[in-house]
C-alpha cells in the first residue's frame, strides 16, 4: 500500500497539516503537498478510469506529463474539469472528483468495454460510419456521442479573474532546473535583460532528487546560492509556477502563470498569460521518462521510476512496501537506491540489458537489491492495484517465469528531451541512436525575421543525461544566443557515470498478441500496441495518420509519455527505422492553459467593450438616439421634445441639405502604411491604382479578399511619397489593419511597409452643406478653402479657429463637405467652437440615420449593406474604381473566375415604388413561378431602402438580375406580410447626378 513515510520530505512541512476532500472522502495532507502526493500518502491508488475502456487507472508521474490522475477541481463558480493531480498543489479546503465513471470511481458500469475490447480495436467508430449504413444513425452515433468528452463543463459563470501580462527582454530562459539557472546566471553577468519561467513551484529540476553535487555543495544549496545571486541582479526577473506554452514567430512567446492555484484565497489574478517578446530564447526544459510497454503495464501502482523516487524525496510518500523496478537504463536504479535508503523493500531491478555495468548498477548490487539482468516483466498483476509481476527472459514469449509479489512498480524505458517548444516554430529534431530519442537538430533551428536562429537548447532538452553536460550546455546556449563569450567557471559536478541504455519498446520481445492487447502506450485514450501494428498493416504507415487512427497521442498529455514508444512500435511494425517514420506535429501549448487566461480580462463589461468618441458626452447631453456600429455608440439622431425617430431624421437631412450640418464622424478606420514600399503594397490591397496618387490628393478605394469579393470601401490620402492615409468603415478598422498585417507577415514580409491603427488618435467632424466653408470662414483658417485652393478629394493641414487640423474636401451626403480632422483630446472643443459659430445658419447636428438615407440618395454605396461578403465590385456598378493598368491586386485573379465573370448576375440598381411607400429591409424581387420548396422564385433582393425627405417619397436599392438592362421595368417585391409591392428599375442616384452642390 502507498503511505507517508517516517523520514524524507524535502518540499513538505509536517508540522501543518492540510484538509481536502476527493470524491467526498475527507482526507489529509501536508503543506507542500501536491494534490498526487496527498492522494498516494493516503493510500488511494485508484484515482480516475481510461476514456475507451473505463479500465482502471492510478498516478503515473510526478509533473505534467501525467496522463491518468484528472479531476474536477473545485464547486460551482469555481469548478474547472481536467485539472492534473500531479501538478495541483495542495491547499485548506480543496476540493476534488475523479471524472470518466459512473455510478462510482470504484464501481463503474462503463468498465463493460473493457470486455468487449476486442470488439473496439483502434479506428472502430470510423468502420461504424461504413456498415451497416442505417446503424450510424440510429445506433453508433448516438452511442459514441453520448461518451464523448472528458470531464464536465462548467455551468456556473467563473468567479476568479486573469490577465495579460507583457514583457521585453533580450532573453527569455523557459525552465528552472541547474541549466536554466545556470544560463540565466551567465547571461544576467553578461548584463542582459533576463526572463527565467519554470512551471513548478520549485526551482533546480530533478538535481536534488537525483543527489548531484556542484561545486562541493548539494544540489540544493547550490540552487538556494544561485537564486540569491540571481535575486540581485536587477536584469533578471524569475517566475515559478509558469509554464513556457509556446514559441511562434520574431521572438514572440507565451508563458502561463498560476497565480493563485495553490492560494485560491489572495486577493489576486488566478492565472496570468505572458506575451513575451525575446530577441532570443533559450528552452531549458528538461527531458520526459518514458514507460515500458508490457503487459498489465496500466494497472494503478505501476508508475515511472523517476515518479516513485520523487514522491520519496520530495514529499516523503512511498507508492508501496515491496518494490520492483523494471529499466533499460541506469538511471531506473536510482529509484531502486532511493526506495531502498527510505526504508521499502526492493524486490528485484528487473533489466532487460543482459551485462549491463555501471556506478549506480554496482551501488545496486552493494545495497542488497537483487538485480535480474536480461530479464523482462510478462505481465503485471493485479485489478485495481498491482499485486505481483511476472517476469521472464526478454528474448521469449513470456509464457514461462517468475512471480515477484509487490504493491509498485517503477518502470523506465528511456528519457525523452521535451522538444516541443523547440519545434513550435520550426525547429527540427534529429535521431539519436545512442540514447533512442529525439532532439533538436542545432544545424536546423526556427529562424527569425533575419534568417538566423532564434532558439537555444540547453540540459536534458537538448539530449544531455548528465549534469556536468547540461551546465556545459547552459554556457554555450547563452554564448551562441547573445554572441558573447562566457567566462564564468561552471561549478565541479559529482555524479556518477551512466552506462549505455537499450532500446527496449516491447516487453518481452517476441511477445505474442494476447500480450500485446494489454500492453499500453497511451493510458488515457486506451491505445495499445496492437492498434498500432494494427493500423499499420491497415495502410496506416504515416504517423500522423496513425495519430489519427487509433488516437495515440491525442489525450490531455499530448503524447508526452507515448509518442517516442508508439513511433517505435510503428517503424518496427513497417519494418522501418524510427527516423524514417518521423514525428507527429507539435503545437502549442506545451500543456493546457485555462480559457480564462487566454481571455485575460476580456469579460463581462470589458468583453467588448464600449468605444466612445471625444465628442460623446456631448451627444448624450444632447438627448442623442444611440446605435451600436461596431464597438462604437454613433448618435443614430438627435430627437427634440415631441419628435419620434423619422420626425428627428427628416429634420435633420433638410437642415443639412438646407443649410448647414454637422457630423460626428470620428469613428471612422484610420491607418497610417508608410514605407519605401508603400505604394506598392496600397495597389495590391485595392481594385484601383494608388501608388500614382499625388501627396495631397484623396481617391476613393475598394479593397476585395483573397475571393474578390468586396470587403472594405474609403477614402485615401496621400501624405507625403511614402505615407498614406487609409479611412475604413467604421467597423472595419481593426479588421483591416488585421488583414494589412497578415499579408505582410506572411506574404508580402519582404515589404519594407509599416501599419498604424490611428483611429482613436484623431477626431473628426464632417462639416455639411451649402453654409459649410461659410462657417470655417468665420472661425478663421489659415489656408485658403476656396474650390479653387481646395478642390474636390483634395485635403491640407490648416489652423481653423487656433484648432490644428488636417482638412479633408470629400463628401458622403454630396453636399459640399469638409472633412475635418483634430487630435482627439481637442475634438470636443472644436466640436463646441463650430455648434456656437455656426448658431447664425441653424447648425443642425445629424446622425447615422440622417447619414444613410444622403448617401443613399446620391447612391453611394455602404459596406455591409450592399454588401454581404458574396458580392464583387463589378455586381455595384463599381467597375470605373478597377484599374486596368496593374498586373495584379488582391482579388483579381478571383474575380476572372467563370462564375465571378459571369455577367448573367445581380447587379446594383434603384427602386422606385409606383405608390411612393418604403420597401422594407432586405425584401425580395419576385420571379415567376414556385421552387421545389413550393416557395417563390426571387431574382433580388433590397440592399438599401429609406424614406427621402429630400424626394418625399421612398427610395431604395437592390441586386436584381441584369438589373442595369432593365431600367424603367416594374418588378414586384415581397411585403413581408404575405402581399406584394410594385415598383420601378432605376437609377441608383436620385439626387443631383450631375454632383453640383458638392462641387460649389
Amino acid at each position: 500500500m502507498s503511505h507517508r513515510l517516517p523520514q524524507g520530505g524535502r518540499l513538505i512541512d509536517k508540522a501543518r497539516t492540510v484538509s481536502f476532500e476527493f470524491n467526498g472522502q475527507k482526507m489529509r495532507g501536508l503543506a507542500g503537498d501536491t494534490l498526487a502526493s496527498a492522494l498516494l500518502a493516503e493510500d488511494q491508488m485508484l484515482v480516475g478510469r481510461s476514456f475507451k475502456y473505463h479500465r482502471p487507472r492510478g498516478i503515473v508521474a510526478s509533473g505534467a506529463e501525467e496522463p491518468n490522475a484528472l479531476v474536477g477541481l473545485g464547486r460551482d463558480a469555481r469548478f474547472e474539469p481536467n485539472q492534473r493531480v500531479t501538478t495541483t498543489e495542495l491547499f485548506e479546503g480543496l476540493q476534488a472528483q475523479s471524472q470518466n465513471h459512473w455510478p462510482s470511481l470504484e464501481n463503474d458500469i462503463g468498465v463493460v468495454n473493457n470486455y468487449l475490447a476486442r470488439f473496439l480495436p483502434a479506428g472502430f467508430y470510423y468502420k461504424t460510419f461504413i456498415h451497416p449504413r442505417p446503424f450510424w444513425k440510429h445506433v453508433f452515433e448516438p452511442i459514441i456521442r453520448q461518451s464523448a468528452g472528458l470531464g464536465k463543463a462548467p455551468k456556473d459563470r467563473d468567479a476568479d479573474r486573469y490577465e495579460h501580462f507583457y514583457a521585453h527582454v533580450d532573453l527569455l530562459i523557459i525552465g528552472g532546473g541547474i541549466a536554466g539557472l545556470q544560463a540565466a546566471l551567465d547571461a544576467g553577468k553578461q548584463g542582459k535583460r533576463v526572463l527565467l519561467v519554470e512551471q513548478t513551484a520549485h526551482w533546480g529540476g530533478r538535481a536534488p532528487v537525483d543527489g548531484i553535487e556542484l561545486g562541493g555543495k548539494s544540489a540544493d544549496e547550490w540552487i538556494t546560492a544561485t537564486l540569491v545571486a540571481l535575486g540581485k541582479m536587477k536584469n533578471v526577473t524569475l517566475r515559478s509556477r509558469t509554464m513556457g506554452a509556446g514559441v511562434y514567430d520574431h521572438g514572440y512567446a507565451l508563458a502561463y502563470e498560476r497565480v493563485t492555484d495553490h492560494a485560491p484565497s489572495v486577493d489576486a489574478p488566478r492565472h496570468r498569460l505572458w506575451r513575451i517578446r525575446a530577441a532570443r530564447i533559450i528552452t531549458a526544459t528538461g527531458a520526459i521518462e518514458r514507460p515500458l510497454s508490457f503487459a498489465g503495464n496500466d494497472i494503478p501502482g505501476v508508475m515511472l521510476a523517476s515518479a516513485l523516487r520523487d514522491y520519496i524525496v520530495n514529499y516523503g510518500v512511498a507508492a508501496g512496501k515491496r518494490i520492483v523496478i523494471a529499466t533499460n537504463n541506469d538511471d531506473g536504479y536510482r529509484s531502486a537506491l532511493i526506495a531502498k535508503e527510505a526504508g521499502l523493500e526492493v524486490a528485484a531491478v528487473i533489466d532487460p540489458r543482459p551485462d549491463a555495468k555501471g556506478d549506480l548498477i554496482e551501488a545496486a548490487r552493494c545495497a542488497g537489491i537483487a538485480i535480474k539482468q536480461g530479464m523482462a516483466i510478462a505481465e503485471a498483476q493485479g485489478g485495481k492495484r498491482v499485486t505481483g509481476v511476472k517476469i521472464c527472459a526478454q528474448d521469449s514469449d513470456g509464457s514461462t517465469g517468475e512471480v515477484i509479489a509487490c504493491d509498485a512498480v517503477g518502470m523506465s524505458g528511456g528519457w525523452s528531451p521535451v522538444v516541443h517548444l523547440w519545434s513550435h516554430c520550426g525547429g527540427k529534431l534529429i535521431w539519436d541512436e545512442a540514447q533512442a530519442c529525439f532532439r533538436p537538430d542545432p544545424t536546423r533551428p526556427p529562424l527569425s525575421h533575419d534568417g538566423e536562429g532564434f532558439v537555444f537548447v540547453a540540459g536534458a532538452a537538448d539530449g544531455h543525461s548528465t549534469a556536468a553536460a547540461s551546465l556545459k550546455s547552459a554556457q554555450a546556449a547563452v554564448a551562441a544566443a547573445t554572441g558573447q563569450a562566457v567566462k564564468s567557471r561552471l561549478p565541479k559536478v559529482v555524479e556518477p557515470e551512466l552506462g549505455a541504455l537499450a532500446p527496449i519498446w516491447i516487453m518481452p520481445a517476441r511477445a505474442p498478441i494476447q500480450k500485446r492487447t494489454k500492453m499500453w502506450l497511451d493510458f488515457q485514450n486506451d491505445v495499445k500496441v496492437s492498434d498500432v501494428q494494427l493500423a499499420a498493416r491497415e495502410g496506416y504507415e504515416s504517423v500522423e495518420h496513425t495519430k489519427r487512427y487509433t488516437t495515440l497521442g491525442m489525450a490531455t498529455d499530448q503524447g508526452k509519455l507515448s509518442n517516442i514508444n508508439g513511433l517505435a512500435v510503428l517503424a518496427d511494425a513497417l519494418q522501418a527505422q524510427i527516423p524514417a517514420v518521423g514525428t507527429t506535429t507539435f503545437r502549442p501549448p506545451y500543456t493546457p492553459i485555462s480559457m480564462g487566461a487566454i481571455a485575460g480580462e476580456a469579460r463581462g463589461a470589458v468583453f467588448q467593450p464600449l468605444r466612445r468618441t471625444p465628442i460623446f458626452d456631448w451627444h448624450v447631453e444632447h438627448g442623442a438616439d444611440f446605435e451600436p456600429v461596431g464597438q462604437w455608440r454613433r448618435p443614430y439622431c438627435y430627437p427634440r421634445a415631441g419628435e419620434d425617430r423619422h420626425a428627428a431624421v427628416t429634420r435633420e437631412i433638410n437642415a443639412t441639405r438646407g443649410s448647414l450640418g454637422l457630423l460626428d464622424a470620428s469613428t471612422l478606420g484610420k491607418i497610417i502604411v508608410k514605407g519605401p514600399d508603400a505604394g506598392r503594397f496600397m495597389d495590391m490591397l485595392y481594385t484601383n491604382m494608388m501608388s500614382t496618387l499625388k501627396p495631397g490628393r484623396c481617391r476613393y478605394g475598394l479593397m476585395c479578399n483573397e475571393n474578390g469579393f468586396l470587403m472594405d470601401d474609403g477614402v485615401v490620402a496621400r501624405l507625403d511619397e511614402e505615407t498614406f492615409l487609409v479611412h475604413t468603415t467604421t467597423g472595419g478598422a481593426d479588421h483591416i489593419h488585421a488583414h494589412m498585417e497578415d499579408w505582410l507577415q506572411c506574404e508580402w514580409w519582404d515589404f519594407k511597409v509599416y501599419t498604424a491603427n490611428v483611429s482613436e488618435r484623431w477626431a473628426q467632424v464632417a462639416v455639411v452643406g451649402p453654409n459649410a466653408r461659410k462657417l470655417l470662414e468665420k472661425l478663421g483658417s489659415d489656408t485658403d478653402l476656396s474650390a479653387e485652393a481646395l478642390p474636390f478629394m483634395a485635403w491640407t493641414d490648416a489652423k481653423i479657429g487656433g484648432f490644428e487640423a488636417r482638412v479633408f474636401r470629400i463628401s458622403f451626403s454630396g453636399e459640399l463637405s469638409f472633412e475635418i480632422a483634430v487630435p482627439a483630446s481637442q475634438g470636443l472643443d472644436f466640436w463646441k467652437s463650430l455648434i456656437e459659430a455656426g448658431a447664425e445658419w441653424n447648425i443642425t447636428p445629424y446622425g447615422t440615420e440622417g447619414l444613410h438615407v444622403m448617401r443613399a440618395e446620391k447612391g453611394f454605396i455602404m459596406i455591409g449593406d450592399e454588401t454581404d461578403g458574396t458580392v464583387i465590385p463589378q455586381d455595384l456598378g463599381l467597375d470605373w474604381a478597377i484599374s486596368k493598368k496593374k498586373e495584379d491586386y488582391l482579388g483579381k485573379r478571383a474575380q476572372a473566375r467563370s462564375f465571378m465573370d459571369n455577367p448573367d448576375r445581380w447587379k446594383l440598381v434603384g427602386l422606385e415604388t409606383l405608390d411612393g411607400g418604403v420597401l422594407p429591409d432586405g425584401a425580395y424581387v419576385i420571379r415567376a413561378g414556385k421552387n421545389a420548396n413550393g416557395q417563390n422564385n426571387v431574382q433580388g433582393r433590397v440592399t438599401s431602402t429609406y424614406y427621402s425627405p429630400t424626394l418625399k417619397r421612398g427610395i431604395a436599392m437592390a441586386l436584381i438580375h441584369n438589373g442595369p438592362d432593365r431600367m424603367g421595368e416594374v418588378v414586384n417585391l415581397t411585403d413581408g406580410k404575405g402581399g406584394q409591392i410594385k415598383a420601378r428599375i432605376c437609377s441608383t442616384i436620385f439626387f443631383d447626378p450631375e454632383g453640383e452642390k458638392q462641387n460649389v
